[in-house]
């Protein structure tokens, strides 16, 4: 089942995601019409239980069906996951709140997004400064998140604020915000690189009122059960890094054999295919690495080291095999039907995401040493 599952996701992707993806890389916005398709697939709900109405695969299958949505499109396989991951969210955390929104996020009518980053605080999680105050009938927030992915377009959230002292890892909780209630300001974000398939945002959190049972995760266990699910994402990019290589790959294989240059095709080029299998060779590497992580996270292994391993494994080898492919297209590369320019510009981003790669990094150095002491 897994199989076919994974054959669909690859026709879609190929198909109807990437004939539209060249739009997106130039300021154009994907259409509602294609969350539906990617729900009906089950895109949504790929570990969500079947018995919940998801399709009860395992972390496996989703790092693969994403790996083969991010050879189409990086932002668009990452705006799916997240709303996923609410929807898998909810059901672990009780029958209200999964009855109550389970059908419009498995069904690709609500987006969803996870809260943690804002102005200022990136990767240092403990510093967050949106703050959740007790009151008579629950809890009150205020504070900015910023860079949220879906942030723009997203109904629901779950998002991270402080209850103590900022800097205080213990106080933080996690609450489920409905961004449709009063005191909820949503903005976009874009830049240079386009984002419109991230649905890039951030909102503002003034005088947010929550009955009580919003509350997800108490303080004391949202900074643990995040870092958690942080390997994971980690994980999962780093799969999604490799899906675009292999993009890259395919694309540049059928150019090199199509494309004549001095009487013979471009892959009869000595200088042309060493490249090309520098960067196969590269890609490889990256999967061993990944392949390594997703069997840690699958198994419920620690996964802390192999995960930040992979994603810089995977992120550096599409940072650096892109433009090399790239290279190898020439200027026919530069066209928006080849995925190259939003490839090149997702690997950057992707470089941000779930961990800067400067300091996970560092992270690997200090478990590295700490597993050898």
């Amino acid at each position: 089942m897994s199989h076919a599952f994974l054959d669909q996701v690859a026709h879609f992707a190929k198909g109807r995601v990437a004939a539209e993806a060249a739009a997106w890389s130039i300021g154009a916005a994907p259409e509602p019409a294609l969350y539906h398709e990617a729900a009906a697939l089950g895109l949504l709900g790929i570990e969500v239980p079947e018995e919940m109405g998801g399709r009860g695969f395992g972390f496996a299958i989703r790092a693969a069906a994403l790996e083969v949505l991010a050879g189409a499109d990086f932002g668009f396989a990452m705006s799916l996951v997240n709303t996923h991951n609410i929807a898998l969210r909810l059901c672990e955390v009780g029958q209200d709140a999964a009855a109550q929104y389970l059908p419009d996020l498995l069904s690709g009518r609500m987006h969803a997004c996870t809260a943690l980053t804002e102005p200022g605080t990136g990767s240092d999680f403990a510093a967050i400064r949106t703050t959740a105050r007790q009151v008579a009938a629950g809890w009150e927030l205020e504070g900015e998140k910023a860079w949220i992915i879906n942030g723009r377009q997203a109904g629901l959230s779950i998002v991270y604020a402080q209850c103590a002292e900022v800097g205080d890892s213990s106080g933080i909780a996690a609450f489920l915000v409905d961004l449709n209630a009063p005191g909820v300001t949503r903005y976009a974000i874009d830049s240079a690189f386009s984002q419109t398939s991230l649905g890039t945002g951030g909102f503002y959190l003034s005088g947010v009122k929550l009955p009580h049972e919003a509350m997800l995760a108490a303080p004391g266990t949202a900074f643990k059960a995040i870092l958690q699910e942080i390997n994971a994402a980690r994980t999962y990019v780093a799969a999604m890094c490799n899906g675009m290589v292999q993009a890259a790959l395919d694309s540049a294989a059928a150019y090199g054999a199509e494309r004549c240059s001095f009487g013979k095709p471009l892959n009869a080029i000595p200088r042309w295919q060493t490249e090309f299998e520098a960067a196969q060779a590269a890609l490889m590497q990256a999967r061993r690495a990944t392949e390594q992580a997703v069997e840690k996270v699958a198994q419920g292994a620690d996964a802390q080291l192999a995960a930040a391993e992979a994603k810089i494994s995977s992120v550096s080898c599409a940072q650096a095999q892109l433009p090399r492919l790239l290279q190898l297209m020439g200027a026919e590369g530069l066209r928006p039907g080849h995925p190259f320019t939003r490839h090149i510009a997702a690997a950057q981003m992707a470089g941000f995401t779930d961990g800067a790669t400067n300091i996970l990094k560092d992270r690997v150095a200090r478990l590295t040493a700490r597993k050898e002491s």
